[in-house]
């Protein structure tokens, strides 16, 4: 049995299934403070004992597995959270090996094994909700060098018509500064999801994701683009999507049907929570 844990900025997902990505059992925890949350997550794999975990986290996180602060939540603004030792905490708590990487990755490890890009050695999966965060798989394996992918927090061009100054903390108008789903609320005064009938905002959201796109492509050519989070629910901004990076790109270089190429994930929620599934099997095989 493995554990698996999708460490969102909203809630944990805590769950125990096995390397095939079938869930025996979750809950779902709310994220509040550590001293809250991480005990009832303890408390749920005491009742499910497991040959390892995978830990799937929001972030920044350090996945350098020879820096000091390896397995920690690093700079994130999310109050109590900075410089977490996550990993640690599970080491001392059950004593398994533990998978540790971004929660996007986890997701673009869990499609390219069992979702949309099932088969490929290549993909990049992007959530579009409270954050905006990209992780990729490149001939196989995780991206990461001297710290993990922070996709979301690329410059982009500001639409012309665009007043709204962005709300990023750290970088004001990048592009989760403009298209994740709270800046949405903020310019358009609604959520998103009571907005689907106003073009005008799904055209603009896809302005900014086509230009994301454009740069991950001539980058990293993924095979496979899978755009998840609660923004994407709203499929009025795929059409938007296609339409501008056709733009962008102007022939330069040549992909597949882009309805084809770029497309929901297979697992749907489950993304992220399968691939944690699969860091605790990697942990799991690396120490036999």
């Amino acid at each position: 049995m493995l554990g698996a844990i999708e460490a969102g900025g909203t809630k944990f997902v805590c769950a125990v299934g096995d390397e095939k990505g079938k869930i025996a059992d979750r809950i779902q925890i709310p994220t509040t403070t550590p001293e809250e949350t991480i005990p009832k997550v303890i408390d749920f794999f005491k009742q499910h004992p497991v040959e390892a975990i995978g830990i799937g986290s929001f972030g920044p996180i350090d996945v350098n597995r020879e820096s000091p602060t390896y397995g920690h939540i690093t700079s994130t603004p999310k109050p109590g959270w900075k410089d977490y030792p996550l990993v640690k905490t599970f080491q001392d708590a059950f004593d398994v090996p533990i998978g540790f990487h971004t929660d996007v990755n986890a997701a673009a490890l869990g499609e390219a094994t069992f979702g949309a890009a099932e088969g490929l050695d290549s993909c990049l999966y992007i959530t579009v909700g409270t954050g905006i965060g990209a992780g990729a798989l490149v001939q196989g394996r995780l991206l990461q060098g001297h710290s993990h992918p922070e996709m979301g927090h690329i410059l982009v061009k500001r639409h012309p018509e665009d007043r709204y100054q962005g709300r990023c903390p750290y970088h004001g108008d990048c592009l989760e500064g403009l298209a994740a789903g709270p800046a949405i609320e903020e310019r358009w005064g609604e959520k998103g999801i009571r907005l689907a009938d106003r073009e005008e905002v799904w055209e603009l959201e896809g302005y900014y994701i086509a230009q994301a796109l454009v740069q991950y492509i001539l980058i990293l050519s993924p095979k496979k683009i899978i755009l998840g989070g609660g923004v994407m629910n709203q499929i009025q901004v795929f059409p938007f999507i296609y339409q501008y990076l056709e733009e962008f790109l102007r022939d330069y270089v040549s992909l597949p049907e882009l309805s084809e190429y770029i497309v929901s994930p297979g697992l749907g929620d489950d993304a992220g929570i399968t691939g944690a599934l699969l860091l605790a099997y990697q942990a799991w095989t690396s120490e036999q």
